[in-house]
């Protein structure tokens, strides 16, 4: 898994790298700085000029380093050294050095007045006027520069950070002082920042380069923050053994649908039986028998006493090795006092979504009833009904963290970069899923996924992490295959096999 440091302890880093590699300051920059030339280059052709934008301290270093390099590819490359204090880092010091010794770029040190360049459309600002150091709102000239900047219609590119942004909670930042970057060469990993919504406006399109921090101070820093990558499926999918029978991969209970949502009830049940579940049994109101039969064939079904709504549960609990609810059920007042009923005479690891959700909210008293290890799935609007309105995205995040630790549960808070919150306190966030998947029933689905892998006596945060990846992969092989407009949640269930192809390793 990659990790994600809070930007406090960025610096750290750098300087154990520069004394434990070893290597120079100026070297590091150096790396830093054709790295993201290589990608520039990737990305823009030398028949647009380049016009960067460099701060006083090493994020102005890199973006010196970056102009002289680009120059000498032949890029004509106009730079604007912001030097008010006329104190400039060692290695800015440095490089601004280099840039006048090699007479290939035009160099305006601005130290008063700023005559700015007339941007135009075909034009591309490097942004490298301030890092991920950042901690406080830019004011007076720095502003002005900003406002300038996104006001052009240039395309921006910002070197590790938008200018202005800072690396973790921006509730207190004045967003007309931070860049908005159309794209965003962050180095080494990525800034919490950026896999928060309120933030992509600024950042962008974001990809991390790799500058070769030393991989010791990386392992042996803590932090809470994890990304999940395919390596990391291939260590988490167990193998299936050549005598296993259905009984090996346990059986599930899916409660679920109501009238006019038994289409809720049929996505999580096809889903559950394309991931690996030995057995399903789908506890629904009367009235899906015919269309769940007809559909999920291969699905057990346990009809409510009710026609229209869930009222009631299956005799015997115990011969489950997991239970999902909340697809469809509605929030009658006869279903809610059912979760009651359910949560008090249980003590497995439960699986919560959707309306189980919604009724959780109303009837906030059942919360310290969720037995440990209880998978929640809420998105944004759902976590705010259950623990109340959150500030922003990393308000959110931050609760979502605490309150499964308080309660020993898992919270899959649900969005682009889904954030499975452990019980111990980790944070891991998901890589795969595109837009698209914003369409009714996606949620039901990743309710499927889950549970089958809770079934099958998966750790239930690990069933989570896997879960989400595969339901995001599922989707991206469905976008590739049509759009991310045209796709619906059935398209994700028909390529999970393909999904869960991908991530298994080659024997």
């Amino acid at each position: 898994m990659i990790k994600i440091f809070e930007t406090s302890k960025l610096k750290s880093l750098d300087q154990y790298t520069v004394d434990n590699e070893p290597i120079s300051s100026i070297d590091l920059v150096e790396r830093a700085a054709v790295t993201f030339a290589n990608e520039f280059k990737r990305n823009f052709s030398k028949q647009r000029r380049v016009i960067v934008f460099a701060g006083q301290g090493n994020n102005g270093a890199d973006a010196l380093a970056v102009a002289r390099l680009l120059a000498e590819e032949s890029y004509r490359t106009e730079v604007y050294l912001f030097n008010p204090g006329q104190r400039l880092s060692p290695d800015c010091e440095e490089n601004k050095q280099r840039i006048l010794a090699d007479e290939k770029v035009r160099l305006y040190e601005v130290i008063d007045d700023f005559d700015p360049p007339e941007l135009t459309e075909h034009d591309v600002v490097i942004d490298g006027l301030f890092g991920s150091g950042l901690n406080r709102p830019l004011t007076g000239g720095y502003a002005a520069v900003v406002g300038y900047i996104n006001q052009s219609n240039a395309t921006v590119v910002s070197i590790d950070m938008p200018s202005g942004l800072f690396g973790e909670d921006n509730l207190s930042n004045n967003p007309d002082s931070i860049v908005c970057a159309k794209m965003t060469l962050t180095f080494e990993f990525p800034k919490l920042a950026m896999l928060l919504p309120e933030n992509e406006a600024y950042v962008g399109r974001w990809k991390v380069l790799p500058i070769g921090l030393h991989p010791d101070i990386i392992q042996k820093t803590p932090t809470a923050y994890l990304m999940v990558t395919d390596e990391d499926m291939e260590r988490l999918i167990r193998p299936r053994s050549r005598f296993a029978h259905k009984g090996d991969f346990g059986h599930a209970l899916l409660v679920a649908g109501g009238k006019g949502r038994m289409g809720a009830a049929l996505l999580a049940a096809s889903a559950c039986m394309h991931s690996g579940v030995g057995k399903l049994t789908v506890h629904l109101p009367q009235r899906g028998e015919m269309v769940l039969q007809t559909a999920v064939p291969e699905a057990m079904i346990d009809l409510d006493a009710d026609r229209d709504r869930i009222t009631t549960l299956p005799d015997s609990l115990r011969e489950f090795d997991t239970i999902a609810i909340g697809p469809g059920i509605g929030t009658d007042e006869r279903t809610a006092s059912l979760l009651g009923r359910l949560l008090r005479s249980v003590d497995q690891p439960l699986l919560l979504d959707a309306d189980a959700l919604n009724l959780l909210a109303r009837n906030r008293e059942l919360m310290p009833l969720l037995p440990p290890g209880t998978v929640l799935t809420p998105h944004p609007r759902e976590f705010d009904r259950l623990f109340g309105e959150s500030a922003n995205g990393y308000d959110r995040l931050h609760k979502a963290a605490t309150t499964a630790v308080k309660h020993a549960i898992c919270i899959v808070l649900k969005g682009a970069y889904t954030a499975v919150c452990a019980p111990q306190g980790q944070i891991y966030f998901n890589t795969t899923g595109n837009p698209g998947m914003a369409t009714a029933g996606s949620g039901d689905v990743l309710t499927g996924v889950i549970a089958a892998l809770m079934a099958q006596r998966y750790d239930p945060v690990k069933a989570a992490i896997i879960g989400v990846f595969l339901h995001g992969s599922a989707g991206d092989l469905a976008a590739a295959r049509s759009s991310e407009e045209s796709l619906v949640a059935s398209d994700i269930v028909h390529e999970l096999g393909r999904a869960f192809r991908m991530q298994q390793a080659d024997d």
